[in-house]
């Protein structure tokens, strides 16, 4: 039967297995992985024609039309010259433990199903929020990205509130609201959207840094209707950190949930030139960080951390009669802890890396990359016809080429990318354009950054 033909062990299954490993053994430890860039949709269709057939096209032709057509169309985002956006930069022990979870079977959502693959994770968790200084009973879980570690923590913070107006006898607001800067990240936004809530955008300073002054007249303002601040510890287009250590002492006069988002920048706290910057974030009752941007880790994980997990406990435990049996019971069920209830371990490939490593070499890993980050930037506000848009904190970069207009930007971008030069987009602040160098990746290099500069005359 074919259904037992697809999960069977068999020569063919070898054949497959083999054929995979081996591609995946040369694509991680090859030292010339291409940059690559997408192809248009005709010319996708045209060279891999139809791939879903009755019979199927078997192993080898799939791997290779894969290998050969789909991949290349896809930009590698560990690549040491992709600058844009927020690269990822994974390492060997971590790839490779990826697979490890695939091929093993493994489900992460609860402890009876997953106890050992959830304790590695949680020892992960712990240790982070160790590192931002939270209580040793601080927790969360693993989830697939910055976006659903918002609404999960925003969801915790609108619940708790809720209970708290509920044990005081007052009423709720018609319209909860979420106090963060104007340039928090998008994903706030969209997480306020789908819980039906009020954004209230708070001006930053003209540095990009939110300060407590701005949050105190929000507070004031909107009152009981606040179910949370967010506060950036790192923005994606210029990496700021806001005024965290200021708007968590409002705390002491406020009663309110401060969430921390640090999807890309938190990670810069265990470099120890850097953590002064954070003084703070021990006082939030939530956070996010996702490692496949700055911890090294694959695509999709962030670390969603509660200060007290029963409130993220309270808000997201499902319940059915089939989960009885998890429910019922005391155990540690990740999937108590977000929105979600199907998860993998997505945790694992980090801890492997950090139990493979230490922790030290991340220490060192994220020091080499704000180095090169403040090296770049003297360099580039010592040329003529340069200008620094505002000094790097973290390890973002952003610049203008004086004079050029958004046609110059995207001609010398789609040129460096089809010379496999390297991916730099052009980017915008104030309606002015501009371009930036997002540097996470450890094997990305001073003289390389000042090629791609001599690239702009």
């Amino acid at each position: 039967m074919d259904a037992v033909r697809m999960h069977a062990a068999s020569p063919e299954s070898r054949a497959i297995v083999d054929s995979v490993l081996d591609y995946s053994r040369r694509r991680m430890l090859s030292d010339d992985v291409p940059l690559d860039k997408p192809q248009s949709p005709a010319e996708l269709r045209r060279l891999a024609g139809r791939t879903i057939t009755d019979d199927g096209l078997g192993a080898q032709r799939a791997l290779s039309v894969f290998e050969h057509i789909l991949a290349p169309a896809c930009l590698t985002t560990s690549h040491p010259l992709y600058l844009s956006f927020i690269p990822t930069a994974p390492t060997i022990a971590a790839m490779a433990f990826d697979l490890v979870v695939s091929a093993s079977g493994l489900y992460g959502g609860s402890w009876l199903e997953g106890a050992g693959a959830v304790h590695a994770e949680n020892e992960v968790l712990s240790f982070l929020a160790g590192e931002f200084g939270l209580p040793d009973t601080a927790g969360g879980v693993f989830v697939q990205g910055g976006t659903i570690g918002n609404l999960s923590a925003l969801v915790a913070a609108r619940e708790t509130a809720r209970e708290k107006l509920v044990a005081a006898g007052r009423p709720a607001p018609a319209r909860w609201k979420i106090v963060c800067s104007i340039e928090a990240h998008s994903s706030n936004k969209s997480a306020a959207k789908v819980m039906d809530a009020e954004v209230v955008a708070v001006p930053a300073g003209a540095d990009g840094v939110l300060r407590a002054d701005a949050v105190r007249a929000a507070l004031e303002e909107h009152g009981d209707a606040v179910c949370a601040v967010v506060a950036t510890a790192g923005s994606t287009n210029f990496g700021i950190v806001d005024d965290i250590a200021g708007i968590a002492a409002l705390k002491d006069e406020f009663d309110f949930w401060l969430h921390i988002d640090g999807a890309y920048g938190l990670t810069a706290a265990l470099a120890p030139e850097a953590k002064p910057i954070f003084a703070g974030v021990e006082r939030a009752d939530s956070l996010i960080v996702d490692p496949h941007k700055w911890l090294f880790a694959p695509f999709d994980c962030c670390a969603l951390i509660y200060r007290d997990p029963d409130g993220g406990r309270r808000a997201h435990t499902q319940h059915a009669e089939y989960l009885d049996t998890l429910t019922d019971t005391e155990d540690f069920s990740p999937s108590d802890y977000s929105i979600q209830l199907t998860r993998r371990p997505r945790g694992l490939p980090l801890w492997f890396s950090l139990a493979t490593y230490g922790v030290e070499a991340y220490r060192q890993a994220v020091s080499a990359t704000i180095a090169l980050t403040h090296r770049i930037a003297e360099e580039i506000d010592r040329r003529d016809g340069f200008t620094l848009v505002r000094d790097p904190q973290l390890s973002v970069v952003v610049f203008e080429r004086d004079g050029w207009s958004r046609a110059d930007y995207d001609r010398w971008s789609a040129d460096l990318l089809d010379a496999q030069h390297a991916f730099v987009v052009p980017s915008s602040h104030a309606g002015r354009p501009n371009t930036r160098f997002a540097i996470l990746n450890p094997l990305t290099t001073f003289d390389e950054l000042v090629a791609i500069l001599d690239t702009m005359g």
